[in-house]
């Protein structure tokens, strides 16, 4: 047998149905035998670590990452493609409609011959020519709103959407949506090399063959990106946690940390020196402000400070991070510091993950994990101190902590809660809770010279290679640290940097370090090295090197002025990752890099005009530009009726809550009248988008529990297929095997059940070119969702093969982001008329486009995609979203709609008012519960007993005796 088991039927073969009808083939899966592959380098696996702890909190895909994107920095071609199978398809539409005239000429021609002859009569004829059309299905679409949505109540004390740009018109914020040109030549020529290669390898022709021209073997296995280091158990047992892989003691990058111990570092931070004066204002105030510069120390010494203390005695001490990486490498380090295993005394928790156990006093977790645990513990009684880090950045849940700790800090009067920033944003957080005191850590700054551009600059990467470049051939010794939004940008950004250098006649040297988000962490440390003598270093860096680290030696700062920032666009339900201008705190932060070993400058590539009247004084805050849906349901888990109640620093636009609101509805979390319904309870259990929380639990009532927990595993971990550049042909090969071609999800399906099947073999992963840490890592997310729907009480349930009815439970999780084909490879979104299109990793792409489908996200480039895909039957849709769509039977009017429209608003009005009954007579008899009670306290022990025709004497009632 074939080493490749795949997870299909074995004997035979079915042919399902589309949204019209038409049968669509099932790809068969080819299995061919091949050499056994090595299994993959101990330096595989950090790439892969990096995408799934810098990821989202709630995500599963890194957004934004183009590393783990099969079809990454490639749209171009995609596009080209697309648009080439367009035309044709509009040629042979073009044809189709030649050929069907001619056609019908013929029929009736043929007709009229029949007739005249006698052979048949017309009544005969009508039978045999029905119209193909009334086999395919159609939906009205049913513009219907709940009560609470009628646009009547208020939800935020922010009325109008927060604009990502302050002036979409000025210089800055054009050039920011042109993008840099040469950006685009770079990306133009990589492709034409590209196509190049292509054109003129012999590897897999018949030519290439021949002449044996061989494939190299061992290229995928090297170069899948976060392929494998996980620890291997003495039983052979893989583990995919950080804590694993983080055993081993890092070593200094610095000479400062090579030749100091832990407990001499400790002693050189600035917080050390003022322990005393921040113990003795923690020991005064139950919450407090402590600002300090990145490096100063808070981060890792404030817990350690608490511990000295005693404040471990009596609960734990909390520290929330913004970021899953953080909260992880911050706990190494203290366990270090401390000299106990990490796990013990000091732990982290992040999504999916617990590094903690019974002996854990110091936690270091995501803010997510803390928002919670607050579900189950509203009053959060294990804790002690709770350290809110860098809510600078003003994280969405650090926002939503921010204002369940008003309600808990007057329930709790033992609770210390110390909230810690950079300069910018303290006094916020100070007038937030009522005046509370702030203490600042000195840091070691020198002043910083900043000059502006007298014009403004169009192409910002590559006046940045041109100020490189004046500086290193111009200017004294001294680091320089480049400020740009991405991957792509610093890797251009290097490349000119060193191909003009190399064309100028003997140059000083220059060490270029690209330092991103996305690199592994060893090359990242790289960026802490000394250079070597009468070398400069050149860093070129996203705005991770604005707060998150600090790199000694800076003397010159190259602030673009720009970064990538994510928006959620209400109207089109989808986030996006736009480059914006940058706050002017954001810019006072990063010319604050120069001044950190001695006096520096800061050439800021935009104009003092544009610093004044382009930038916001404040970056917007993640609240007010992102999703919330998940946030809702949280909220209304925890007891918050009404939204406006609750005490935002920064209160969300009015569109972003309806629109979340109005996705909770449509999914069944929240009632007609905004009240959180027990489906919507249940969902608030699962640690995720409300849409996958909805799968699981419907997943048991149509008894395909198992497949769906795989396939919400499958979408909560980072890409699992591979497609390396130089191989993409082949990997494309290997991927088809895998499709169901009605569903991207069942394919996720197909991938785990035979990666399963195959032992879970790391060299099956790499011959197929897909990534064993995603899959591990998906197996781990499986376990964990188990766990959960077992504390549920859920059943766990299987259909076996019958897909058909996974494919309705996908449905009824996405029946609201639902499209139906328009033509020429174009869908449009039946609720908002949004044409989108397939993405090229779809299943689907290939085959013929289903009638109808509904989809797991939408992907934003030069175009709209819709990514993770099922075809879907219409009437699916009617069955499970009535209250968006209905099949349009054969002489329904549009009279019948707006009647069917008229009779939901008129049960919605007897609901609103049936509560609003409710809710008085509630209020009444509380009323008169609470007179009741007043009455009793002023009567006092003493009640008087009258009879009638009796001298009214007081009675005293005494305990124990019956009268």
């Amino acid at each position: 047998m074939s080493e490749d088991r795949y997870y299909a039927p074995p004997v035979f073969k079915r042919r399902r149905l589309d949204g019209s009808g038409r049968s669509t083939p099932r790809a068969e899966h080819a299995s061919t035998p091949g050499p056994d592959v090595p299994q993959p380098t101990d330096e595989d696996t950090k790439a892969l670590d990096r995408d799934w702890y810098a990821g989202d909190e709630f995500g599963g895909h890194v957004f934004g990452d183009d590393m783990h994107n099969p079809f990454g920095h490639d749209y171009s071609a995609w596009e080209k493609e697309h648009q080439e199978a367009v035309k044709a398809e509009k040629m042979s539409s073009r044809y189709d409609a030649r050929r069907e005239q001619r056609n019908r000429d013929n029929d009736a021609w043929e007709t009229n011959r029949m007739l005249v002859s006698g052979v048949a009569q017309r009544r005969d004829m009508a039978a045999d020519f029905d119209d193909d059309e009334a086999t395919r299905v159609h939906l009205l679409v049913h513009e219907l709103r709940p009560p609470f949505l009628d646009g009547r109540t208020i939800f935020t004390k922010q009325l109008e959407p927060v604009p990502a740009v302050r002036d979409y018109q000025s210089d800055m914020a054009v050039f920011s949506r042109k993008g840099s040109k040469v950006v685009k030549e770079a990306r133009q020529q990589r492709e034409r090399q590209r196509q190049a290669q292509e054109a003129t390898s012999m590897k897999g022709t018949a030519l290439g063959n021949l002449m044996g021209v061989k494939e190299e073997e061992g290229d995928s296995a090297m170069a899948i990106a976060g392929e494998e280091d996980a620890v291997r158990k003495p039983d052979g047992e893989t583990s995919n946690k950080f804590s694993d892989h983080m055993k081993k003691k890092a070593e200094g990058g610095s000479d400062f940390s090579r030749t100091k111990t832990l407990q001499e570092q400790r002693q050189y931070l600035p917080a050390f020196a003022v322990r005393e004066d921040l113990m003795r204002v923690i020991r005064e105030n139950q919450v407090i402000v402590v600002v300090g510069e990145t490096g100063s120390g808070k981060t890792t010494q404030l817990t350690q400070f608490l511990y000295e203390e005693g404040y471990g005695d009596s609960g734990m001490i909390g520290c929330t991070q913004p970021r899953r990486v953080a909260a992880m490498s911050v706990a190494k380090r203290v366990a270090e510091e401390m000299d106990v295993k990490l796990g013990s005394t000091v732990g982290y928790a992040i999504r999916f993950e617990d590094c903690t156990s019974k002996e854990t006093v110091i936690k270091y977790m995501t803010d997510g994990v803390l928002l919670r645990e607050s579900l189950n513990e509203p009053d959060l009684d294990k804790y002690s101190c709770i350290i809110m880090d860098e809510a600078h950045e003003r994280a969405l849940n650090t926002d939503i902590l921010m204002g369940l700790f008003k309600k808990i800090l007057q329930r709790r009067r033992d609770l210390k809660l110390i909230v810690t920033s950079a300069t910018m944003n303290s006094k916020k957080f100070s007038e937030f809770y009522g005046g509370a005191p702030d203490f600042t850590i000195p840091g070691r700054t020198f002043p910083v010279d900043t000059m502006f551009h007298r014009s403004p600059v169009e192409d910002y990467v590559d006046q940045a290679v041109q100020q490189v470049l004046s500086i290193h051939v111009s200017m004294d010794q001294g680091d320089i640290l480049v400020f740009m939004t991405g991957q792509e940008d610093i890797e251009v950004t290097c490349e000119l940097v060193q191909k003009r250098l190399d064309a100028l006649n003997d140059p000083p040297k220059l060490s270029i370090l690209p330092i991103y988000s996305q690199m592994p962490a060893d090359l990242q440390a790289k960026i802490f090295d000394r250079a070597a003598p009468g070398v400069r270093k050149c860093i070129v860096a996203t705005n991770i090197a604005e707060t998150s680290l600090t790199v000694d030696g800076i003397k010159y700062v190259v602030d673009a002025g720009y970064s990538k920032m994510k928006v959620y666009n209400p109207k089109m339900g989808m986030d996006t990752l736009q480059i914006t201008p940058i706050s002017q705190a954001n810019a006072s932060q990063r010319s604050g890099r120069a001044g950190r070993t001695g006096p520096g400058k800061a050439f800021r590539l935009f104009t003092e005009k544009a610093f004044k009247e382009e930038l916001y004084l404040q970056t917007i805050p993640e609240i007010q530009r992102t999703n919330l849906s998940n946030t809702v349901l949280m909220l209304k888990s925890l007891g918050v009726k009404d939204l406006l109640d609750f005490d935002f620093m920064d209160p969300p636009p009015q569109d972003t809550i309806t629109t979340s609101m109005f996705d909770l509805w449509a999914l069944g979390a929240l009632n007609n009248l905004g009240e959180l319904t027990k489906l919507g309870a249940k969902m608030s259990a699962f640690p995720m988008d409300p849409s996958l929380s909805k799968l699981l639990i419907t997943a048991e009532e149509y008894g395909c529990s198992e497949e769906m927990i795989t396939i919400v595993s499958m979408l909560s971990v980072p890409n699992v297929f591979y497609r390396p550049k130089e191989r993409q042909d082949e990997a494309d090969t290997q991927r088809e095997k895998f499709w169901v071609h009605e569903s991207d999800h069942l394919t996720y399906l197909q991938v785990y059940s035979a990666w399963k099947s195959n032992g879970m073999s790391d060299g099956w992963c790499i011959k197929h070119f897909l990534h064993p840490k995603s899959l591990r890592r998906a197996k781990e997310i499986r376990d964990q969702l188990l766990d959960i729907m077992k504390m549920q009480k859920m059943q766990m349930l299987s259909c076996g093969m019958d897909w058909d009815v996974i494919r309705k439970c996908i449905c009824s999780g996405y029946y609201h982001q639902a499209a139906k084909y328009k033509g020429s490879g174009e869908y449009i979104n039946l609720r908002t008329n949004l044409g989108v299109q397939l993405h090229p990793t779809s299943a689907l792409y290939a085959g013929h486009p289903p009638d109808y489908i509904v989809y797991h996200e939408l992907i934003l480039t030069s175009k709209v995609y819709v990514s993770t895909v099922t075809a879907v039957d219409p009437h699916w849709l009617a069955d499970l979203g009535g209250v968006f769509y209905s099949v349009k039977e054969k002489g329904y009017s549009m009279r019948d709609k707006r009647i069917t429209e008229t009779e939901f608003n008129r049960k919605m009005e007897i609901e609103t008012q049936m509560a609003d009954d409710r809710r008085r007579q509630q209020e009444q008899m509380a009323a008169e519960q609470e007179r009741d009670s007043r009455k009793k306290t002023l009567s006092g022990p003493v009640k008087k007993v009258v009879t009638q025709g009796a001298v009214k004497k007081p009675v005293i009632k005494r305990k124990g005796r019956n009268f």
